[in-house]
């Protein structure tokens, strides 16, 4: 169950990498940079996570994420260390696909349990981008010998105008994801505007019960 959980995420890691480089919401942002990000999902995941790439196709760091249940109260607190890699890379005339992958150790703190257990996760996203269209999907699975979590996130973008890098980049998309496991099982839409210019990126919007989902990345 656990290898087919990590085929399929390592075929959906790729959220939001891009043929140009003011796209760089993704696990690899720029080769001897490092990378910030902060997600807010509604009541139910907050994450943040810092990454630093020695090279375009590698990047090491952790994160922290915090999970709840809307239905009971019960909560995780996950802290890991992880490394991220692009397998493969599709340099097109107007456009770049890619592929990337992770996997990371850390420890877990469970709602109702002392102490901290060992847990594990394992990704996978793909993109694809032009100027004015983008497409990604990405899994992420939280795990250990007392949960399952997993999130699969897929998202379809439109620019209603074309962007350089140094230009202020306007993005709508729609975007549905997933929360499977112990923890809640249920689907959700979402409606978001996404800006990024330069290093800083910026993505806000609302769930269809009214949520708000945000992220907010930087590179430096």
């Amino acid at each position: 169950m656990l290898r087919r959980q990590v085929l399929w995420a390592a075929g959906a890691v790729v959220l939001l990498s891009a043929y140009f480089p003011c796209s760089q919401a993704k696990p690899i942002a720029f080769a001897n940079g490092t990378s910030v990000m902060l997600e807010y999902g509604g009541n139910m995941m907050r994450e943040a996570q810092v990454f630093y790439a020695p090279r375009f196709d590698l990047s090491l760091g952790g994160g922290l994420v915090r999970l709840a249940s809307d239905l009971d109260g019960r909560q995780r607190e996950i802290t890991y260390a992880r490394v991220n890699y692009l397998p493969k890379r599709w340099n097109l005339e107007a456009a770049q696909a890619n592929v990337f992958v992770w996997g990371g150790l850390g420890s877990a703190e469970i709602s109702g349990r002392a102490g901290s257990i060992f847990a594990q996760n394992v990704g996978v996203q793909f993109d694809y981008e032009t100027r004015r269209l983008y497409v990604s999907a990405k899994t992420d699975l939280q795990r250990s010998d007392q949960f399952s979590h997993r999130i699969d996130t897929v998202q379809f973008g439109v620019a209603p105008y074309a962007h350089d890098y140094d230009t202020l980049a306007t993005w709508l998309l729609i975007q549905g994801r997933r929360y499977g496991g112990n923890l809640y099982d249920g689907t959700e839409g979402a409606l978001l505007l996404r800006l990024f210019k330069g290093n800083k990126w910026l993505e806000a919007g609302v769930t269809n019960d009214g949520k708000l989902q945000a992220m907010f990345m930087f590179n430096f």
